[in-house]
């Protein structure tokens, strides 16, 4: 195989990555939380021996996090809640905490808010946040702070990477981090809303066309690039 089409195979392989990226955002263009995810191509390039020209290669190989705010959807729910702004809310799992945008919580039998995956919230300081049984009309100043018929008895904890690099897409609406995380400093929490994806289906569709259309182009160069190679052969061969 020639260099022409290495040069090609590695440009597809990154658009094949790159479909698969814009799939997924469709997919979760209702999924209230839902970050959307676009591919970084990258260049690499080797300089030729003597008259030689140089080669270039595109990787698609990083994943970039979109945190372009999402609409901001009323449910009334009191532990809905929607983040104005940056910051992530602090969840526990079995693989450790993870960050993440979609705010829909409810108590469990112990009290403990968790999502719809039973991963518990946690506060400002790193705990699981606890309702009690108790408690009355309950309510939720702006910088998170959870009350009972006006007396607090939690805050919801914003965080965010310290590096935003080091944030990577663990699950669904899950975030991990690779290194440092800190405190909001000025955290805005609305209750009773929801954010809602922050995928525009109607871009993501064009952008796929043209992906498409990228890699149907990288497929009829390698075809040609095929049929000139057997010409060559065939031509040799007599």
């Amino acid at each position: 195989m020639d260099n022409a089409s290495y040069v090609t195979l590695t440009r597809m392989s990154g658009l094949n990555r790159e479909m698969q990226v814009i799939a997924h955002n469709v997919a979760n263009s209702g999924t209230s939380g839902f970050r959307r995810e676009g591919l970084i191509f990258s260049e690499f390039v080797r300089g030729g021996e003597g008259h030689e020209p140089s080669i270039s290669m595109a990787l698609g190989n990083t994943r970039q996090t979109s945190d372009l705010q999402g609409a901001l959807a009323p449910t009334g729910g009191a532990f809905d809640m929607a983040i104005e702004g940056e910051g992530y809310f602090q969840v526990e799992t079995a693989a450790g905490p993870r960050l993440t945008r979609a705010g829909s919580f409810t108590p469990n039998e112990a009290g403990e808010l968790v999502n719809m995956d039973g991963h518990r919230l946690l506060d400002a300081g790193g705990a699981a946040i606890f309702v009690p049984p108790d408690a009355g009309q309950i309510a939720m100043s702006r910088d998170g702070t959870l009350s009972s018929d006006g007396l607090p008895f939690a805050q919801v904890g914003l965080v965010r990477p310290a590096d935003p690099v080091t944030l990577s897409r663990a699950a669904g609406t899950l975030f991990e981090v690779e290194g440092d995380i800190e405190p909001v400093e000025a955290p805005v929490i609305l209750q009773g809303f929801l954010e809602d994806s922050n995928v525009n289906p109607v871009l993501e569709l064009a952008r796929m066309i043209e992906v498409q259309r990228a890699y149907e182009q990288g497929q009829r160069l390698l075809d040609r690039e095929d049929e000139r190679i057997k010409n060559v052969i065939q031509t040799l061969g007599r």
